[in-house]
């Protein structure tokens, strides 16, 4: 596979356009530099990358558009990736003007395959957006819903990068190679991660002496097996666990979970690796006014979503992730941040990720700055101890903090066409990123007697040959003996696969059935 420098867009340098709070402005200038009033946007050519700069004295900054003049070919498909999770809604599809395409856009072509994204880790949630004439990058600065002060400060945007790949090789290898490009650093687990989370046959309806139960079904399927499995508690064990999903504090057990490390230590006696739940944002938690995010729509009851800009805030999710380390999970899956700080869902935010008119408490910074602060503090936390899943995280702003990522919105113990949607169409159009961002996550098989256990199986079955994460979310009073035997079938069938599985006809099949595995290829049917 040859890489080309056809359609290079790093040194061609496009039309520049700033938004601001008042105005929306072409700028025009030289050598890479260009200039409105204080504001100057620099872009330089490094390392086969353009590098944007952005700085300002006093105006405040929402957005740089970028736009180069491209044609398109007639019978391209184009692909984007999502927010942060995939909603049922990731594809190959031909061009359309007003589609949103967070990070990175794939153009595939007759005989090319074009590649352009920026760089995991940006200080700036960006998109792009192309019709047959002109291909866009959006590069949204804002401070929540507000222009970002600066104050002076150079702001290093996003670095640029693009590929283009003669067509001698497959769609999927390309994007994977273009996904190794943007990620310098991906965070791996060093084991194979697998187990149960109780969430999908549960809902938070559980109690410590539930889990154990859990985990003694763990360890009967996972018996003989050198690779020890996960036991994730999830929502439901917080002292507030009468209200579904609810918040903080998260010191403590309610009277359903008195002790929690002394729970963590009888999952560990059964050698599997005990995991656990929080959602860090949200709390019910006495906090001055200043640590609370000042988001237009108010919170029922005495919820509140803490401002992750605010150093304080930090400091209090930073121990509360350490404590739970101490405990001794060694899986912390944290949820709902996005939402929590943003106010939409992925699938809502398009091209404004939040409503408009409100900031954070630290207005000099852009809004994916102060997300990569809240990350880091809860890597911190963790440390060493423990693996980091993030759901309901920015994918690109997470790439190389945390090991894992959920590729999609909840599955389902309840309804199958949900699982299929979520689960599959995500797992086969993020699976590029397996293992050049983090190792991805599709979420669980919910075992239970809502859904046909023939379609639980072979979703069962693509977990344990993707190669990726795997749990099941199974109920031990429900269990039958052909669904114990053909879990443990399926543990041991994913602790050996070498490499992760591909999706073969996920070009024109938005849930592919037919994939390849280290085992050969395989037809599902979903």
């Amino acid at each position: 596979m040859k890489s080309v420098s056809e359609r290079n867009i790093i040194n061609r340098l496009p039309e520049v356009m700033v938004e601001t709070e008042t105005d929306q402005v072409s700028l025009t200038g030289e050598n890479g530099l260009f200039h409105l009033n204080d504001v100057c946007l620099e872009l330089r050519e490094c390392e086969k990358q353009m590098q944007v700069y952005l700085r300002a004295e006093t105006t405040e900054v929402c957005r740089v558009r970028l736009a180069w003049d491209y044609e398109v070919e007639r019978g391209v498909k184009i692909f984007g990736d999502a927010w942060e999770r995939g909603y049922g809604e990731l594809e190959w599809r031909g061009i359309d003007p007003e589609r949103v395409m967070p990070w990175y856009v794939v153009i595939l072509g007759m005989e090319m395959t074009y590649c352009y994204g920026v760089e995991t880790g940006p200080s700036a949630l960006c998109y792009w957006k192309m019709d047959g004439h002109t291909l866009r990058l959006i590069l949204d600065v804002k401070n929540g819903g507000c222009g970002v002060r600066l104050g002076g400060r150079t702001l290093h945007v996003a670095n640029i990068i693009c590929s283009g790949y003669e067509n001698d090789r497959s769609a999927y290898d390309v994007v994977k190679i273009f996904c190794g490009r943007m990620c310098r650093k991906p965070r791996m687990p060093q084991n194979k991660v697998y187990g149960s989370n109780n969430w999908y046959y549960a809902y938070g309806s559980s109690s410590a002496e539930k889990i154990l139960q859990d985990a003694a079904l763990l360890e009967e399927l996972a018996n003989g097996l050198e690779e020890r499995p996960y036991m994730v508690i999830d929502d439901g064990w917080q002292p507030m666990h009468a209200i579904a999903c609810a918040g903080g504090p998260w010191d403590r057990g309610n009277s359903l979970f008195p002790d929690m490390k002394k729970l963590a230590d009888q999952i560990k006696e059964k050698r599997i690796h005990p995991g656990i739940w929080f959602r860090p944002i949200t709390t019910y938690e006495s906090y001055p006014d200043e640590c609370f995010l000042q988001r237009p729509e108010k919170a029922e009851g005495k919820v509140h979503y803490l401002d992750p800009s605010h150093p304080y805030v930090l400091d209090r999710i930073e121990e509360m992730t350490r404590g739970i380390a101490e405990w001794g999970y060694e899986l912390i899956k944290h949820d709902f941040t996005t939402f929590d700080i943003f106010g939409k869902w992925g699938f809502e935010m398009g091209e404004e990720p939040t409503e408009r008119g409100w900031h954070f408490y630290d207005t000099s910074r852009t809004a994916a700055e102060i997300v990569k602060t809240l990350y880091t503090a809860i890597r911190k936390g963790a440390g060493d101890k423990a693996l980091i899943l993030g759901c309901n995280t920015f994918s690109h702003l997470a790439a190389g903090i945390f090991e894992m990522q959920r590729t999609g919105d909840d599955t389902s113990g309840k309804d199958w066409e949900r699982t299929r949607k979520m689960g599959i169409n995500t797992l086969a159009f993020r699976m590029p990123q397996y293992g050049t961002f983090y190792a991805v996550d599709a979420d669980c098989a919910g075992i239970t007697d809502a859904i046909d256990w023939s379609r639980n199986r072979e979703w069962l079955s693509l977990l344990a040959h993707s190669g990726t994460t795997m749990f099941v979310s199974i109920d031990p009073s429900t269990a039958t003996e052909d669904q114990k035997r053909y879990i443990k079938k399926a543990f041991r069938i994913f602790v050996k696969t070498e490499r992760e599985a591909v999706p073969c006809n996920w070009l024109d099949n938005r849930c592919p059935d037919l994939w390849d595995t280290c085992y050969g290829r395989r037809t599902y049917s979903f």
